[in-house]
């Protein structure tokens, strides 16, 4: 198996391709401007107050404007989760959704969210006791849509009002106590990511440019120094075959009784405390929430197993070619990964199970293999990664295939559809939408 640097040739070929298959793609979501005129800035502030008694969250949503420039905001309001909703202006809940109109020069709305939550009734994947919390900015702010002046941008900050003795951290910088969120090229802005709160120990570390901290409560037996130096061993890596990693990843820990497993969130990580960092079998929970954090790409319905396919085979390589693993563990890892796949009775399915995980992997080590057997080692899955970053969009199969058979001059023999179980429905299907 190879993986030789990309040729400036190669490189102009990986352009053309993504700038072609994004356009495409169609219109995208308007993004919004770097540096607006003032006059069309509002801003934001979100003030959330932890109620560790009643393990609840607080949040009041401050909107500042010279004019009329946020003129609505709309978003799911479950009863059972959310209540004691109040706001200036104009405010209507019906059936779950909430509509809120602010006065012209500004107002206030507030919620309760309830924050205690179980994922697939095994574990919590949002938690507020006595001791600490750790939770998705998504989970007490929800996403929202506005209805704004045309050009209107937010300017939006978060404020935490914690119990004595707490802190927070999030995966923004703080400042006197605010933490910026920045836009991310949209208009209106809102907080995301893990959040921990609470007597936290946290350990920082700048690795190849990327600001990593690693923040857990204090007393959870959480392993930060272990999580920095795998950051080490393998941010280097990552590097080297990801046009862009984030500025700051935060990897955020605790014990019972979140889920134990690992999640994903914008820049940031969650994993239980009790995963092991490098599995017997050779795999890597947080490794592989780091490959999403790094790859930042979906998938549209049915096509999961690209995403987590990718996510999993890039956790094995950089762990072999940071040196962490030996190739005889490489190659063993990798062939308990075929093993596992007979198990899966579909690739294409709305989401992707360990089995089919490990199929995705088999089908991607197969298809490394060919583009770099047929380009004669110029160019290998490295390249197709690279290419499908660079759509920015939900990838699916015929992504996957346009870009690997424009590398190689043919259709990819890893991917025939022969290979691909449950997926020939949906691939007619999008061939009849077409």
């Amino acid at each position: 198996m190879t993986h030789p640097a990309t040729s400036v040739a190669g490189s102009r070929l990986l352009v053309s391709i993504a700038a072609m298959l994004g356009a495409l793609s169609g219109c995208g979501t308007s993004v919004a401007d770097e540096n607006p005129p003032r006059g069309l800035v509002y801003e934001i502030e979100y003030r959330l107050t932890p109620d560790p008694l009643s393990q609840t969250i607080g949040v009041t949503m401050s909107v500042s404007q010279p004019r009329h420039l946020l003129r609505e905001v709309r978003f799911a309001a479950p009863a059972e989760r959310l209540f004691d909703v109040a706001g200036d202006g104009e405010l209507d809940i019906d059936d779950g959704r909430l509509s809120w109109r602010p006065p012209e020069s500004g107002g206030m709305l507030s919620w309760t969210v309830e924050v205690p939550h179980r994922r697939n009734g095994n574990g919590h994947d949002a938690w507020l006791d006595e001791r600490w919390g750790l939770l998705r900015a998504e989970d007490v702010v929800p996403r929202a849509a506005t209805r704004t002046l045309k050009g209107a941008h937010s300017d939006t900050t978060v404020v935490f009002e914690l119990p004595d003795d707490w802190s927070v951290i999030t995966q923004y910088r703080e400042s006197d106590g605010r933490f910026d969120i920045a836009n991310g090229g949209r208009r209106f802005v809102q907080p995301s990511g893990w959040i921990v709160m609470g007597e936290l120990g946290v350990r920082r570390e700048r690795v190849t440019g990327v600001r990593v901290a690693v923040a857990a409560p204090e007393g959870e037996g959480v392993r930060r120094m272990d999580m920095i130096a795998l950051s080490n061993w393998l941010l280097p890596e990552l590097g080297r075959i990801v046009p862009e990693l984030p500025d700051r990843v935060t990897i955020v820990s605790a014990g019972d009784p979140m889920w134990r497993g690992g999640l994903s969130a914008p820049a940031s990580i969650f994993i239980h405390a009790d995963r092991p960092l490098l599995s017997e079998n050779g795999t890597s929970t947080l490794v592989h929430e780091l490959m999403h954090v790094a790859f930042r790409i979906d998938s549209v319905r049915g096509h999961d197993w690209i995403v987590e396919g990718l996510a999993e085979y890039y956790t094995l390589e950089l762990l072999r070619r940071s040196g962490t693993l030996s190739e005889r563990r490489f190659e063993r890892a990798l062939a308990s990964q075929r093993d596992w796949a007979t198990d899966a009775k579909t690739l294409c399915a709305p989401s992707s199970t360990g089995a089919t995980t490990a199929l995705a992997v088999s089908l991607f080590v197969d298809l490394d293999a060919e583009i770099s057997s047929r380009s004669q080692g110029e160019h290998g899955l490295d390249d197709v990664l690279e290419a499908l970053i660079a759509l920015d969009r939900p990838l699916d199969l015929e992504s996957l295939r346009n870009i690997s058979s424009r590398l190689i001059g043919t259709n990819p023999d890893a991917l025939h559809i022969d290979r691909l179980p449950g997926c020939r429905t949906l691939s007619a299907g999008a061939e009849s939408a077409n």
